[in-house]
């Protein structure tokens, strides 16, 4: 009787522990999660979605999207970049012979040569990148050197990873992206392209209501099952509705017909171009690409 008590005890405490640490702790670190601060901006991340695509991210899963949709970038790493933007007063020549004198530093010597290297048919173009790689020490060394001599220089954090090389995402998701989400879907299989920065490389409401329409008409190659049944095919009235798709060939309806998308297919699509995970975090920083004025 006593080792029968002892053997449920056992299992019963096993069994709590397991269930606090996987269930409880979680619950408790990520249920009092709050907006977070964007990097070099008083801005705060995520910014709550409007209400038609919060409606949108249930359209989403109850149509199983999440089943060939990923909402997650991947980020294996992270390289560190080095640009020249402006020489000051200083000559190309002159400015060669200054890296080379600097080579002899602890902190630049184990990168000697791609620095060097970085120079030995340059003109004196500009911008020009003096180092790129994985050591952030080197990247801080270098700038740091630089400064005294007038010239100037952008150190800029670029993520790295098979996911943003594809151009899904400019860093990795983290717990703050998926905030204003319930459910969150995350996705486990991509027989589709991953959907996190869809928002971004996909920003045009029509394209959305394309794809969704007709997938193969904005991409050949698509395996995605159409949704038409959230479209209505209906004659032209007085003027064309500025919602009509813009369909062409085979897949434009019968003349004096349009495709207009029907609420539900409104809200998915608002849903979708809310997805924008873009901006820098201090889990998942980077330096944005800026235009030059």
């Amino acid at each position: 009787m006593r080792t029968g008590i002892c053997i449920f005890m056992a299992a019963f405490i096993a069994l709590g522990a397991s269930w606090c640490g996987f269930v409880l702790a979680p619950m408790l670190q990520l249920g009092g999660a709050k907006q977070t601060v964007i990097l070099q901006s008083a801005d705060n991340w995520p910014q709550q979605r409007t209400g038609e695509a919060t409606l949108g991210l249930q359209v989403y899963r109850a149509y199983g999207c999440a089943a060939c949709h990923t909402e997650q970038v991947r980020q294996t790493g992270a390289a560190f970049e080095v640009t020249l933007t402006s020489l000051g007063t200083q000559k190309a020549a002159d400015f060669k012979d200054f890296i080379k004198s600097l080579m002899v530093v602890p902190d630049l010597a184990t990168s000697s040569n791609s620095i060097v290297g970085s120079l030995d048919k340059w003109n004196g173009e500009l911008p020009k990148t003096l180092y790129s790689g994985d050591d952030g020490d080197v990247a801080s060394a270098l700038a740091d050197h630089l400064k005294p001599v007038g010239v100037k220089t952008e150190t800029r954090i670029i993520a790295t990873g098979p996911d943003i090389a594809r151009g899904w995402g400019s860093r990795q998701s983290v717990a703050a992206d998926y905030l204003y989400d319930a459910p969150v879907q995350l996705g486990s299989l991509r027989a589709g392209p991953d959907l996190a920065n869809i928002g971004v490389r996909a920003p045009d409401a029509n394209w959305q209501w394309q794809h969704l329409y007709a997938p193969k008409s904005t991409t050949p190659n698509s395996t995605m099952p159409s949704f038409k049944f959230l479209f209505e095919v209906r004659a032209v009235g007085a003027a064309p509705s500025p919602d009509a798709l813009k369909l062409a060939g085979a897949f434009a309806p019968a003349a004096g017909f349009e495709v207009v998308p029907k609420p539900e297919a409104k809200e998915l699509a608002a849903y979708l171009l809310s997805l924008k995970a873009n901006v820098p975090l201090y889990e998942a920083p980077f330096t944005p690409v800026t235009l030059a004025k």
